[in-house]
């Protein structure tokens, strides 16, 4: 019986904060092997320190950003210069208030908050400048097996996969999976596998557009009914029946193509003409 093991048990774990604490040795070691001496790194959700513990002895700097006030008890074990814990919502905590540095993000997130901390990290897709980005080399993610298999899809992946939080994910990034990762790794043991997830944030959006407020209301309509082809998506959310059949027609899209056949480069294509055909008409 492993140490993480028995220091889990004695942790009162919180269902309603999705707590599920890693207790793996071997994939805790594989997410210190991501770290460097040289790296500066911000832990979403530390919980009881077994990832923290490690990374504290091999990175330049951690802040660790935990919303638990039992978890925040249990980490006061760790006394060093070099760690610094901030009580707080990740949800309401800006990057560039802990430190003016480039960090490296280590998280373990529970399912029901994945996309809104995705987004807070990331950024909208009409937000080329997003400060929290700006701040971040590398995100080393530990999520739920169906979500790690969304983050990584692609328009050749099933339609279920791929989405909007695909889309989302990979527009200022590269998503790569490192690993599957049991439910038994957990203590309490979720009802389902997870995956350890690297994104390597890149310094320009995969496409560039016009309009990236128009790109990201194309992008939500052609995925709002899954069931429908982009055609009667696009109209349905109020797009002109005339603009969408000119645009589809110029770039030889068939109207009963779906949204999620269609590549992050093709949505950018689709978004730029259908824009240019509402502008000739006005």
């Amino acid at each position: 019986m492993s140490d993480y093991f028995i220091r889990a048990k004695l942790f009162k774990t919180k269902k309603r904060l999705g707590q599920n604490f890693l207790i793996d040795d071997e994939v805790i070691n594989r997410i210190v092997s991501e770290v460097s001496c040289d790296d500066t790194v911000l832990e979403i959700g530390p919980g009881a320190g077994f990832v923290t513990e490690n990374i504290v002895n091999k990175a330049k700097k951690v802040y660790a950003v935990e919303i638990d006030n039992d978890a925040i008890e249990a980490l006061s074990h760790i006394k060093t210069n070099k760690f610094h814990l901030i009580h707080n919502d990740i949800l309401k905590t800006n990057l560039k208030d802990l430190e003016d540095t480039t960090f490296k993000v280590v998280a373990n997130i529970p399912y029901y908050i994945t996309s809104p901390i995705l987004v807070h990290l990331l950024g909208e897709i009409d937000e080329p400048d997003n400060e929290n980005r700006k701040r971040i080399s590398e995100i080393i993610l530990m999520v739920q097996w169906e979500v790690a298999q969304r983050l990584v899809a692609d328009k050749n992946s099933p339609s279920k996969q791929y989405g909007l939080l695909s889309i989302l994910t990979q527009f200022n990034a590269d998503v790569e999976l490192i690993q599957k990762v049991g439910r038994h790794s957990f203590y309490p043991a979720p009802k389902v596998d997870s995956a350890l997830v690297r994104i390597k944030i890149n310094a320009q959006p995969r496409v560039k557009v016009s309009n990236y407020a128009f790109l990201k209301r194309v992008i939500k309509a052609c995925f709002a009914t899954r069931r429908k082809n982009i055609k009667n998506s696009l109209i349905n959310a109020g797009f002109d029946k005339n603009a969408v059949i000119n645009a589809l027609s110029a770039l030889n899209l068939e109207e009963n193509t779906r949204g999620e056949t269609l590549s992050i480069q093709e949505f950018a294509k689709l978004s730029e003409e259908l824009l240019n055909n509402i502008n000739i008409k006005e």
